[in-house]
């Protein structure tokens, strides 16, 4: 089982957090929120860093499945992630710093700082999604084939034709639900739409 989809998921929210209780110090100059700041903004580091390793470990598992625009594209979210976990690590390291310092001026500069990580972290986010939903079709056919299994599952409990049927139409439900809201997100026009267009 790969831990990447978990953790990354801590990687993508917590300099978020980090940077609007950043801004909020700037703003409050209290000390307070400068310590809750700079712990934030450490765990933050150490979640980046967590992302990174897991995905470094998943990587190799996924290579071989993916078109070569894909491979190209996780090549590039490696590394992406390995300066972006090192990128947190000194930010955090310069914060804390600040914070013992009692320095505004230090701590300002590790906010604007993560500002523009937390940005990055965000580009690096879409990036890891094209590589599931773009380019890792292998991804899709696992989601397909546990809404079949529990479908199954849950038509073997049931005597009646028509409830066996029932889960498996949901199932289909939840399949194009699914590829719908994923096609939508990236802009990718389904099928049907781009049939109707060209008429």
């Amino acid at each position: 089982m790969m831990l990447h989809p978990a953790t990354v998921h801590f990687a993508m929210v917590l300099p978020v957090v980090a940077a609007v209780f950043g801004l909020i110090y700037l703003v409050t100059k209290s000390e307070g929120m400068s310590k809750i700041s700079s712990r934030i903004t450490l765990i933050a580091a150490i979640a980046m860093g967590i992302a990174w390793y897991t995905g470094s470990q998943a990587g190799p598992v996924i290579y071989d499945y993916l078109s070569e625009a894909g491979q190209k594209t996780l090549i590039d979210h490696k590394n992406l992630g390995f300066y972006l976990a090192i990128a947190l690590g000194i930010i955090a390291l310069i914060k804390i710093i600040g914070c013992k310092m009692r320095n505004f001026a230090i701590e300002a500069f590790a906010i604007v700082l993560l500002l523009g990580a937390t940005a990055v972290t965000l580009a690096q986010g879409k990036l890891g999604g094209e590589i599931v939903y773009n380019h890792g079709m292998p991804f899709k056919s696992y989601m397909i084939e546990d809404s079949l299994k529990e479908a199954a599952a849950t038509a073997e409990d049931e005597e009646e034709c028509d409830a066996q049927l029932e889960a498996f139409t949901d199932a289909m439900d939840d399949i194009e639900m699914t590829s719908q809201e994923v096609n939508t997100f990236f802009g990718e026009v389904p099928k049907e739409e781009n049939a109707e267009e060209e008429e």
